[in-house]
């Protein structure tokens, strides 16, 4: 009778013999399975590299260049064929031009292409120049090309000529820049061809340049004088227990702070007295720039309401003031009734609110004007002064409802800019409205202040 441990060992061996019977196979099927699998693999490849070979030659006939080749395969089919000479004799002349085609699709990668910008921010209707520079990089003289180079929705075409290897040639590129905008310029393409344009190659190089086209502004007075000045120097009516300006002197009640007792008073009287003060205005601005399609009447009056919020944006970052600007976000068609949303514009510096402005534009479905400035003032709740930017298309009710998202102690200017308007400041209940019909009417309706 064996014992257990030899019953153990005897079923381990039996496994054992029994997993290597299981994986012996032959030889034969072991071959047969290699060759699948390459197969397969190699089926995989030829695929990919017939539509690779697919792909390139689609790029490189042109529509005339499979005229072409139709004809040459119609001409030499025919010819040979029923022996048509006429047929055969324009086959053999689409296949010579075909093969005279080739040779120009050489160099294609010959060329080192570089663009030269003389600024990348400008102002709206400073034209901006560029050189672009063609270098044969290669050991072979390069024949003639084309290079076309993006300009944000158009195409600049630069001829190339005849390149020896080491030689280059520059071309002045102008740049229109009419309209306030961010100009993406590149990647540019080198196309190579035969004079007929049967067959063509391209190559592209990734280099691309961002010109930032500014929106016009006009240089304003410093805000601490005229209208801005006079409106933000009203005192403030809340009274707290602690700033800089001294109000009143009222009784001491349990929790003030002992430092804020007044003894002199305290002596006087014989009951304890603390001051009381008037909340020290902070001098933050917000700027609200309405992007609504129905706040304008026209791309006109939202030209002029950027410019104006870029020129006083840029005068309260270079006096020192907190800036803030914050215009309408875009909201989804499914959640137009059921959200709000806001995006602030970059305020580090002038430069960078010039350049967030270059790329702003009217949406389709943004917060309106009110949702907006309920938003900014529950962000910015120590804002001194508030400008409400927008057409001419709202109401004076629509502005007086987007001035009551702000509290009482905010100085509200709403700023509506119109090139048919009468430029004039008026009074519409708590808040201010300038009307402006030209730039240059907000620089002197801002220097004379509430009193015109």
């Amino acid at each position: 009778m064996s014992s257990p441990t030899e019953s153990r060992l005897t079923r381990t061996s039996a496994a054992t013999a029994y997993t290597r019977t299981g994986f012996g196979s032959t030889r034969s099927t072991r071959s047969t399975t290699d060759l699948a699998v390459r197969g397969v693999q190699g089926w995989r490849r030829l695929r990919r590299t017939a539509a690779r070979v697919a792909r390139a030659v689609a790029d490189t006939v042109s529509p005339a260049g499979w005229v072409v080749v139709g004809v040459a395969l119609a001409g030499l089919v025919c010819g040979l064929g029923f022996g048509w000479l006429e047929f055969a004799v324009a086959g053999g002349a689409a296949l010579l031009l075909l093969a005279l085609s080739v040779p120009f699709l050489f160099g294609a990668r010959a060329y080192e292409v570089t663009l030269r910008l003389a600024h990348d921010r400008v102002v709206a209707g400073t034209p901006v120049e560029g050189a672009l520079v063609v270098s044969n990089v290669g050991r072979r003289t390069a024949l003639p090309g084309r290079v076309d180079l993006p300009v944000g929705e158009g195409l600049v075409d630069v001829h190339v000529p005849l390149l020896r290897p080491g030689h280059d040639i520059s071309e002045t590129v102008v740049i229109p820049t009419l309209r306030r905008g961010v100009i993406t310029i590149g990647p540019a393409r080198t196309v190579r061809g035969d004079p007929l344009g049967i067959l063509t190659r391209e190559a592209t190089w990734q280099e691309t340049h961002t010109l930032y086209v500014h929106p016009v502004t006009t240089a304003l007075r410093s805000t601490a004088t005229g209208l801005i000045r006079d409106l933000e120097g009203s005192p403030s009516r809340r009274i707290v227990d602690a700033d800089f300006s001294f109000h009143a002197l009222r009784p001491y009640v349990p929790g003030d702070s002992p430092r804020q007792i007044h003894w002199k008073s305290t002596a006087k009287t014989g009951a304890m007295m603390v001051r009381q003060y008037e909340e020290t205005r902070r001098s933050r601005m917000i700027l609200v720039l309405g992007l609504g399609g129905d706040e304008y009447a026209d791309d006109d009056e939202f030209e002029l309401a950027v410019s104006a919020t870029a020129s006083i944006g840029v005068r309260g970052i270079r006096d020192g003031r907190d800036v803030d600007v914050v215009a309408g976000a875009e909201i989804p068609e499914f959640a137009r009734n059921r959200m709000r949303t806001f995006r602030t514009l970059t305020t580090i510096s002038s430069r960078t609110l010039l350049d967030d402005l270059a790329g702003i534009d009217r949406g389709e479905n943004p917060s309106p004007l009110r949702d907006v400035a309920t938003l900014a003032s529950g962000r910015h709740p120590d804002a001194s002064i508030a400008f409400l930017v927008c057409g001419s298309t709202l109401t004076p009710a629509q502005l007086q409802s987007a001035a009551l998202a702000f509290g009482s102690e905010v100085a509200v200017i709403a700023l509506v800019c119109a090139p048919t308007a009468t430029p004039g400041i008026r009074r519409l209940g708590g808040m201010t409205v300038v009307s402006i019909g030209l730039l240059d009417d907000l620089r002197q309706l801002l220097a004379k202040g509430g009193k015109s």
